[in-house]
């Protein structure tokens, strides 16, 4: 496990740089989760799958997801090696609300394979029960597709990669959405849009 993720953190800091701050979480019968926050002042949006205006960029990425493989929660016995691994990735931009209190409820949502068995997979909803962050209309994200920001990590055999999924804010509005028509449709209404999803303040893209 430790070996993962020293692998894990380092190829965080290859690709997002020195982290300028890292909180610690632990729930009760989980491993400790961490919460990394990397300042990104030029906010390149080249290679970062949600786009966005120019500007500072703050990202947030979990640590200690990955330490165990997500297993299929209607299999009989979990396999403690094989089985998908993964790290969520956050990134919004700096400076225009309280975002680092998101730091709990990106832990409870990197704890909850371990915690309820979840696989956390592309085109999946993670609910967090309220606002990411103090006054923030988004209460849930949508798992967008690894590679763009952060490429993925090969461990040794017979593991599977670590991948760095990126999280986008979902209003409730988007996220009853998305049920219904699924995940690439909203995603392609985002772009149509022209939505910033970096924004922690934007409003529900239209749904009419």
């Amino acid at each position: 496990m430790g070996e993962v993720l020293e692998l894990v953190e380092a190829r965080l800091f290859t690709a997002l740089g020195e982290p300028d701050a890292r909180a610690a979480v632990t729930f009760l019968g989980t491993d400790r989760i961490e919460v990394l926050r990397f300042i990104d002042p030029a906010g390149d949006p080249a290679g970062d799958p949600i786009g966005g205006a120019a500007g500072g960029v703050v990202r947030y990425a979990t640590l200690g997801m990955s330490a165990h493989p997500m297993s299929d929660p209607t299999a009989p016995l979990a396999d403690p090696v094989k089985g998908p691994r993964a790290e969520l990735v956050l990134s919004v931009r700096a400076g225009l609300a309280d975002t680092d209190k998101v730091l709990r409820p990106l832990a409870v949502l990197a704890a909850s394979p371990q915690v309820e068995g979840l696989v956390v997979a592309p085109g999946a909803s993670l609910d967090v029960g309220g606002p990411l962050w103090p006054s923030a209309p988004f209460t849930s994200v949508l798992v967008a597709e690894p590679g763009g920001l952060v490429a993925d990590l090969e461990t040794p055999a017979p593991m599977d990669p670590v991948r760095f999924l990126p999280l986008l804010p979902m209003t409730p509005n988007e996220a009853a959405w998305k049920r219904v028509h699924g995940a690439q449709a909203l995603q392609e209404r985002w772009l149509a849009r022209g939505t910033d999803l970096r924004d922690p303040l934007r409003a529900s893209v239209a749904l009419d």
